[in-house]
């Protein structure tokens, strides 16, 4: 065992067989965010053999008050997310399989990856992503951590499939996050302490120690000192879609009619194609210089200004338009560039 390690072996719970375990593992974190870059440097440091990231997004300058993979050379280049995180997880442990994919997180990509992983972390910042990902776990019978944080508060909680009610049966009784990092910002510490506690949960589970694994869901605000835990026990459904006794996993379903989507807590409108469209870079630069003397190219994306709007196109089509929440405008762009 490489003696990197070795102060985690000595921790009793984990040991040589825990940490054998680790490195056995495959963890999908969805998200390369605050949340999602504070748990995959936690993770490769820990020794988890295969990690998997999605994001859909690059590194802006707001991200750097909290998102720690990053650096301001990065936000200059408009570097994607998963490739900045690359870089430096590679950097610090030098034989993780890492694997990333620049896109957005709908279902069918949650699918692909529930099939492949031991547990699913939420990195993300909404409501819609969070049911595909609970729906997704029941599915193939794995776990999966829910984390979120705004302001100075943050809720953390370990779904296990057939142990506890779901994500769904909690959606009534679960802490109100509807802020959003947009309207009353965030500080790092409830980021740090958030990814801390997921993460924890994370070891708990891929070392063995299933009987360690909250029980209740724990929200707390670092800002005020508050505290409380959620006792969810008598909560799940029996007709419940997702983990009842007939599931029909509808946010899968569903999930594939969602395009247009307004991203949380920003002035931005993601747009999806379906994905038998094939839309390749070139022909995004064909199009944004039809449309656009402001055009740059990049590995990953074309970026045109259009008015007071930044456009970013993808390799699949995938297209952001930030400076707008208006989905119709978006759509009329979408259809500007490629009909």
């Amino acid at each position: 065992m490489d003696n990197r390690y070795s102060r985690q072996i000595l921790f009793k719970p984990i040991g040589e067989q825990g940490q054998q375990r680790l490195q056995q593992s495959a963890v999908t974190i969805i998200g390369c965010g605050a949340l999602g870059t504070a748990l995959a440097e936690t993770l490769v440091r820990a020794g988890v053999g295969q990690l998997y990231l999605i994001d859909r997004d690059v590194v802006e300058l707001s991200n750097l008050q909290r998102q720690t993979l990053f650096t301001e050379q990065q936000a200059i280049d408009m570097t994607p997310k998963v490739v900045a995180a690359k870089q430096r997880l590679l950097e610090i442990r030098s034989d993780i399989q890492l694997h990333i994919t620049i896109d957005h997180a709908d279902s069918m990509l949650i699918e692909q990856h529930a099939k492949k992983s031991d547990l699913i972390l939420d990195a993300t910042d909404n409501f819609e992503t969070r049911l595909m990902i609970n729906d997704a776990a029941h599915k193939y019978n794995i776990p999966w951590i829910y984390g979120a944080c705004v302001g100075g508060s943050g809720v953390v909680f370990p779904f296990i499939p057939n142990k506890s009610a779901c994500f769904r049966c909690l959606l009534p009784t679960l802490p109100a996050l509807n802020e959003t990092c947009d309207t009353v910002g965030i500080i790092s510490p409830a980021v740090q302490v958030t990814a801390a506690m997921q993460s924890a949960e994370a070891i708990k589970w891929l070392t063995g120690n299933e009987d360690q694994l909250m029980q209740k869901v724990h929200h707390f605000d670092i800002w005020s000192n508050e505290q409380m835990n959620i006792g969810i026990s008598r909560i799940k459904r029996a007709d419940c879609p997702s983990c009842g006794e007939n599931p029909i996993y509808p946010a899968l379903s569903l999930a594939e009619q969602t395009k247009v989507i307004t991203l949380c807590g920003r002035e931005t409108v993601q747009i999806v194609p379906d994905r038998n469209r094939n839309i390749t870079l070139d022909d995004a630069e064909r199009a944004a210089t039809r449309l656009s003397n402001h055009v740059r190219r990049t590995p990953y994306f074309v970026e045109l200004k259009v008015e007071s709007m930044r456009l970013m196109v993808f390799n699949n089509g995938r297209l952001l338009i930030h400076g707008t929440k208006d989905n119709y405008e978006a759509r009329r762009l979408y259809q500007q560039l490629f009909g």
